[in-house]
């Protein structure tokens, strides 16, 4: 595992945009825990590796 000094912190506007969808898009993926986060205070940060995944992550079974 990376160190923490290591890992790189989104916020979820960054991550809206890479991923293109909305920031809600994104809150309800945290809470679902579809992507991990981190919570600062009142804001939320995702580490850039698992945005990075879940981008690469197939979305359905097609065949």
């Amino acid at each position: 595992m990376a160190e923490l000094s290591d890992v790189r912190f989104l916020t979820v506007a960054e991550v809206a945009d890479i991923m293109r969808v909305s920031k809600m898009t994104v809150y309800r993926q945290v809470h679902a825990g579809e992507l991990p986060a981190v919570r600062f205070g009142r804001s939320y940060r995702v580490p850039e590796q698992a945005v990075t995944a879940a981008v690469q992550r197939p979305i359905a079974d097609v065949g």
